[in-house]
């Protein structure tokens, strides 16, 4: 689950990380006071104002501006609420802005210059282990330093069962071509960022830029945080940090009914129980010459309800010209999802696009009958390859 720059910011400030101070608004008048709260509490007199959306590259999106004086909020905040953002990681589409940080200025002058550095903190998959990557070219793509300087891109690898040692955080400090004050400063900072990963059950924690201000104080001016989801009974405090606004509606109401749901840009919708399942069966779609529209795992106890919800989702997507259900038997029989299929397809009427049902398993040959005597324009086949046939077919008639 993906949340805020300030909520981010919020948690880290929990586990003792320094962050750039910011207030959230709404509105251009929120902004105006919060500026006015900000120089009270920090003495910040410029003041930098970002759009809050879950994603990255706000900056060059124009979702990032400084704001040198009040009337330069009020500006500011104006033309950056409600905009369209548009960046990399949002699509040509973009995401409206409903909220922004108007955060105090961090780059005063000083006797040392700033420098930006990045942080994150994820697991890495193939050593089993989590690991701290860090670079000296912060506050830039990430994947451009390590497409154009790969060599400048270092790793920390930490066991999960020991966590961080000293020695850990201190050679990242190093590696990071600090000294003195500042080097103490990066140990506490990284030290702090890795137990609010870890004791926050995160999947990522990305901060860029980590500032080195010119008084030689480590701080996060961003902060990109993603909660694992399966840990959220551990946290049930982070439920609340959810924002429907930043997620495709239909993911939202895919998660409603206990779906997993991930929309796609293909032309066949999916419907399969099991993520593993329902991965080869998007792979025998583009075999057949389609383009899997969606991800969607009803789970191993699909029913009339689950079936149905799930087609209500798929169709809501304009551009499906087939579905293919594509159902396992070992929990759920393969009649009882039948039945499931003819009940939805009934209940909700009008579909105008054709729908295969391969089914295998308990009762396989039970539930296929059930689907040829219905009547309904849904066809059914037994293995993987027929379905695939079938989509084939029924794309060359579209």
């Amino acid at each position: 689950m993906n949340i805020h720059e300030y909520q981010g910011k919020e948690i880290l400030k929990k586990y003792g990380v320094r962050v750039q101070e910011g207030i959230t608004a709404d509105t251009v008048e929120e902004a105006v006071a919060a500026a006015e709260k900000l120089t009270a509490d920090t003495g910040t007199s410029w003041y930098v104002i970002k759009a809050q959306i879950h994603a990255g590259g706000r900056g060059k999106g124009g979702g990032v501006k400084l704001a040198k004086n009040l009337d330069q909020v009020k500006e500011v905040a104006g033309n950056i609420l409600g905009m369209q953002l548009i960046t990399k990681q949002t699509g040509p589409e973009g995401r409206k802005v409903h909220k922004i940080l108007v955060a105090q200025d961090v780059y005063y002058p000083g006797e040392t210059p700033t420098k930006e550095f990045y942080i994150s903190v994820l697991l890495d998959r193939t050593s089993g282990k989590n690991v701290i990557i860090y670079t000296t070219e912060g506050g830039m793509d990430i994947e451009e330093v390590a497409e154009s300087h790969p060599e400048k891109i270092l790793k920390e690898f930490i066991d999960p069962a020991v966590g961080l040692q000293g020695f850990q955080a201190r050679k990242i400090a190093f590696g990071l071509g600090l000294t003195g004050e500042a080097n103490k400063e990066m140990v506490k900072f990284v030290t702090a960022l890795y137990k609010a990963y870890d004791e926050t059950d995160s999947s990522m924690f990305e901060i860029n830029p980590v500032l080195k201000t010119s008084d030689n104080k480590i701080l996060a001016v961003d902060a990109k945080v993603t909660l694992d989801e399966n840990a959220l009974y551990r946290h049930k405090d982070f439920v609340a940090l959810r924002d429907l606004n930043e997620e495709d509606p239909l993911e939202v109401e895919a998660s409603a009914s206990n779906l997993n749901y991930v929309k796609l840009d293909g032309n066949v919708g999916c419907m399969v129980n099991g993520a593993g399942l329902a991965m080869a069966t998007m792979d025998i779609i583009k075999l057949s010459g389609g383009e899997p529209a969606n991800f969607l795992d009803v789970g191993g106890g699909a029913n009339a309800q689950t079936v149905e919800a799930g087609f209500r989702i798929i169709l809501k997507d304009p551009n499906v010209k087939a579905i293919l259900i594509n159902i396992f038997g070992g929990i759920v029989r393969c009649d009882r999802v039948a039945n499931g299929v003819v009940e939805a397809y009934k209940k909700i009427g009008d579909i105008r696009v054709p729908i295969i049902v391969r089914l295998q398993g308990t009762n396989a040959e039970e539930g296929a009958r059930i689907i040829d005597e219905s009547g309904l324009k849904v066809k059914s086949a037994t293995l993987l390859k027929d379905a695939a046939a079938r989509v084939k077919e029924v794309l060359a008639e579209a």
